[in-house]
């Protein structure tokens, strides 16, 4: 599972697999939190990260929200998505 950004500590994944399932989502991992944040929404659809790194999570999936669902697209086909410009 590649690593498509880094930021404040948080790390973002996301399955390269045509298998993976539906709706589209990202791995969220800090310290000992994990959590999957739906892309169509995003929020977190499963886990649970401090209030602090789920809005930034949250805030930096909305921006990049295209970003994400071209690597999605990418991920069903097999292939590698992208990395992602972090939150600054």
């Amino acid at each position: 599972m590649p690593t498509i950004s880094m930021f404040y500590g948080i790390i973002i994944r996301m399955y390269c697999s045509p298998n993976e399932h539906n709706p589209p989502h990202i791995h969220v991992y800090y310290n000992e939190y994990t959590a999957i944040l739906d892309l169509n929404s995003c929020e977190l659809s499963d886990g649970k990260l401090p209030n602090k790194q789920k809005k930034l999570v949250e805030a930096w999936a909305e921006l990049h929200k295209d970003e994400l669902m071209a690597d999605w697209n990418l991920a069903q086909n097999g292939e590698l998505p992208f990395s992602i410009e972090p939150l600054k």
